[in-house]
């Protein structure tokens, strides 16, 4: 090597100059960690940017539903502000309205399914008129004696 150099450059190299013709041991080290680092990064904020809907998926589909297209927005636009309120929607359980309003909607349909036009005539007459005034009622008797306890 000390053949190819210049008459005016040192005898002295550091080791990471190389020799002309040879492979640079260090330019291709550097290269393999930018390119392993760029791929780490990359891996890390998809992991990051996909934690709102992670947390989401424990929960309701339509709030998982709505986490992951803010996810998505977030992605596509580069705001942080449709993350954020991903991240918000995702930690925050949302109360379920689904289950009692579809029981409320099968009572409806039975008591629909039962109270047609034929069979409000009978209920009609099998309720009773009401007990004349005359007549003590189980409610009317007055106060019962306090019941006797054992002791």
């Amino acid at each position: 090597m000390a053949d190819l150099l210049h008459p005016a450059a040192i005898h002295h190299l550091p080791p990471f100059v190389t020799a002309p013709g040879e492979t640079d041991a260090l330019f291709v080290a550097m290269a393999v960690f930018v390119l392993l680092a760029v791929i780490g990064v990359g891996v890390f904020y998809l992991k990051l940017h996909s934690l709102p809907e992670q947390l989401a998926h424990r929960g309701q589909k339509m709030q998982f539903q709505i986490v992951a297209v803010l996810g998505l927005l977030a992605l596509f636009t580069h705001n942080h502000a449709f993350w954020v309120a991903g991240l918000l929607l995702a930690l925050v359980p949302l109360p379920d309205f689904g289950t009692p309003l579809s029981s409320i909607a099968r009572s409806l349909d039975r008591i629909a399914a039962n109270s047609g036009p034929e069979t409000s005539a009978p209920l009609a007459q099998a309720v009773s008129p009401p007990a004349p005034a005359s007549e003590p009622t189980a409610y009317q008797e007055g106060p019962r004696p306090p019941a006797q306890r054992e002791i």
